[in-house]
C-alpha cells in the first residue's frame, strides 16, 4: 500500500515537516494506457510530408501505344515503355513509370494524409494522473534513476525563489539526486546518420513541477537531463519521457 504522505524537505535537504498526499497518487499505473498517450501526444509534433505531383513526369517520354506503326518498338527487340523523344526519332531512355530511372514513385507520401494520432480526452486525463502516481512508487523509478529517499520529493516554496543554476545544481544534489545527475551529463551519440552531425543526447532525470516555474526554468535550462515545468503545462512526454524503453513494468 503506497503511503499517502511525504516529507517536506529545505533547501539544504533537512527534513521541515510531513504533507498529506492527493488521493491521485493511488492511481493504479497501466503500461499500455500511458504509452498510448505519449504516442498521441508525440505525434502532434510530426509534420507533414508530400511530393510534387510532376515529380518524375517532367519529361519528353510518352507511351504511344502497343499497335501504332509510326515510332513503336513493336518487332524491335526491345520493350514496350515510355520513352524519351529525341532527335531524328530515335529512341532515348525509358522515363514516367516507377520501376524507371529518374521515374516517378509508385505511391507517394501526400500531405493531407493523416499522420496525428487521437485519443480520448478523459483516457489522456486518466495517463496523466498514471503518470503522476508513477512517480511516487519506487519500483518504477529505480529501473532507470539512482536516488536516496522516499519519493515524491517534495521541497518547501522557497525553492521557487531560486534563480541561479549553480544554486538549483547544489539543492539537487542535497536532495539525493547528485549521482542520477551525474549520469545524466555524459552525453552519448546515436549510431547511424545522426552521428555525422554529432548531435548529444542527455539522459532524462529529473523533471521539476512548480506553481511558478518562471524563475527556476531559467535556472535548470542549463543543466543536462533536468526540465521544468509549471503545474498548468503538466504532460505525458513530461512525466514519462522513458515509458517506451522500459519493457517491464513493476506492478
Amino acid at each position: 500500500m503506497l503511503d499517502l504522505e511525504a516529507n517536506v524537505y529545505k533547501e539544504d535537504g533537512s527534513v521541515s515537516g510531513k504533507i498529506a498526499l492527493p488521493k491521485l497518487f493511488s492511481t493504479e499505473f497501466r503500461r499500455d494506457i500511458v504509452l498510448r498517450a505519449l504516442l498521441a501526444e508525440q505525434s502532434k509534433g510530426y509534420q507533414p510530408q508530400g511530393r510534387d505531383p510532376l515529380a518524375g513526369l517532367r519529361t519528353s517520354a510518352t507511351y504511344v501505344g502497343r499497335y501504332n506503326t509510326s515510332r513503336t518498338q513493336r518487332h524491335m527487340g526491345v520493350s514496350i515503355r515510355p520513352r524519351q523523344k529525341l532527335a531524328k526519332g530515335a529512341m532515348g531512355e525509358v522515363r514516367r513509370i516507377p520501376s524507371a530511372r529518374k521515374g516517378r514513385r509508385a505511391h507517394p507520401s501526400k500531405v493531407e494524409k493523416r499522420i496525428e494520432e487521437r485519443i480520448n480526452k478523459k483516457e489522456y486525463d486518466k495517463a496523466v494522473a498514471m503518470a503522476i502516481a508513477a512517480t511516487a512508487r519506487k519500483e518504477l523509478v529505480s529501473q532507470r534513476h539512482v536516488f536516496k529517499g522516499q519519493l515524491p520529493i517534495v521541497v518547501d516554496a522557497s525553492f521557487e525563489n531560486i534563480e541561479k543554476t549553480k544554486e538549483l545544481y547544489n539543492v539537487l544534489q542535497k536532495l539525493g539526486l547528485g549521482e542520477d545527475l551525474a549520469k545524466s551529463h555524459a552525453p552519448r551519440l546515436k549510431a547511424g546518420k545522426r552521428r555525422k552531425v554529432q548531435k548529444r543526447y542527455f539522459r532524462k532525470s529529473a523533471v521539476i513541477i512548480a506553481k511558478d516555474a518562471s524563475k527556476l526554468e531559467k535556472a535548470g535550462r542549463n543543466i543536462p537531463g533536468i526540465d521544468v515545468l509549471s503545474v498548468s503545462r503538466l504532460s505525458i512526454e513530461g512525466l514519462a519521457p522513458a515509458i517506451k524503453s522500459v519493457e517491464e513494468v513493476v506492478k
